[in-house]
């Protein structure tokens, strides 16, 4: 079996490429590069382009006919930038989506299973959200995932189309054999910000500070990036299932079902890291909110999935790939 990984060349994409192959399905990887890096397309199937360009997305599936599915996780999705760039934002995560849809139909691909994003929700009063919770983006970037479902949605309504749309959290963590890890060189989570404080040796910002929850600072679902490259492995098997009964788009949310703030997760880093660093206290960034966590219930009736990798060992692989980053990416540190 073929899969096409749109985005495959990215942070979670590229995760998911290399999880398949180690399942012996082969991927076959769709990149622009715009974000994405060559250097983790090696030994693999690659095309360099838009995924809103239909001659080459044609020509992937005249070579490759063997292609069942495709994993789409072609977009950008840092916040900040989103909110400073809103046109771009949806140029890029919606209007070239369902460019790339049209072109998944003519060449008769009609498995999509959709990156989507746990930002879209509205938090209850406990920061816990499922399935059904109330949408609510907070940001340019949640809310072109959500155009996005939506869009998919009616398309799948009106054609032989079927969506699964995956929710995920805040990833964490690298190809625990470091094949692939985060791209980014200035990460904007937190995560990424703390490893970028450790190496420079400055104290670690926590922007803001006056979130309900239980200690001020902003609480999140971290989930490890190979625990989510599984749930994709899952979403591929049980595929035609989840359809089986005439739906033709569905949800599930991936996350560990355990939320942690930006306190906690400090601590756990300095727990884990051979550089303990302070924090400071600073303001909320445009487009962040108190977060939340999923519960989880879906995903493992549905799929048989849920996360088994700790929030140590997300830090700790992190940690590990920082090290090896500039010499896989060949880049000066």
């Amino acid at each position: 079996m073929k899969v096409l990984i749109a985005g495959g060349a990215g942070y979670i994409g590229s995760t998911v490429a290399s999880a398949c192959l180690d399942r012996g399905i082969t991927p076959v990887v769709l990149d622009s590069l715009v974000t994405g890096r060559r250097e983790f397309t090696e030994g693999r199937a690659f095309y360099e382009g838009d995924i809103a360009d239909g001659p080459l997305v044609d020509r992937i599936f005249a070579e490759h006919p063997e292609i069942g599915a495709v994993v789409h996780c072609a977009a950008l999705i840092v916040v900040p930038d989103s909110v400073a760039d809103p046109i771009g934002y949806y140029r890029a995560n919606v209007a070239k989506s369902l460019e790339f849809t049209g072109h998944l139909l003519r060449n008769g691909c009609h498995r999509m299973v959709f990156s989507s994003s746990a930002s879209i929700y509205r938090a209850g009063e406990d920061l816990t959200v499922d399935e059904e919770s109330a949408i609510e983006p907070l940001s340019p970037y949640a809310r072109t995932k959500a155009v996005c479902e939506g869009m998919f949605a009616d398309i799948a309504a009106g054609s032989p189309l079927r969506v699964l749309s995956l929710r995920y959290f805040n990833p964490v963590g690298a190809d625990p054999q470091l094949r692939t890890g985060l791209q980014l060189p200035r990460p904007s989570h937190a995560l990424g910000q703390m490893i970028l404080a450790g190496e420079e040796g400055r104290p670690f910002r926590i922007t803001g500070t006056d979130y309900p929850t239980r200690d001020g600072s902003g609480l999140r679902d971290y989930v490890h990036v190979w625990d989510l490259a599984a749930a994709h492995l899952a979403a591929l098997d049980t595929f035609d299932g989840l359809f089986a009964d005439g739906t033709r788009s569905t949800v599930i949310n991936l996350g560990t079902g355990t939320g942690t703030t930006v306190r906690e997760l400090l601590a756990a880093y300095n727990e884990v890291s051979d550089r303990p660093i302070e924090a400071v206290e600073a303001e909320r960034r445009p487009g962040d909110s108190a977060g939340a966590r999923t519960r989880c219930d879906r995903a493992e009736r549905l799929l048989g999935w849920r996360a088994r990798l700790p929030l140590t060992d997300g830090i700790r692989h992190s940690l590990r790939w920082a090290a090896v980053r500039p010499t896989v990416l060949g880049e000066q540190r």
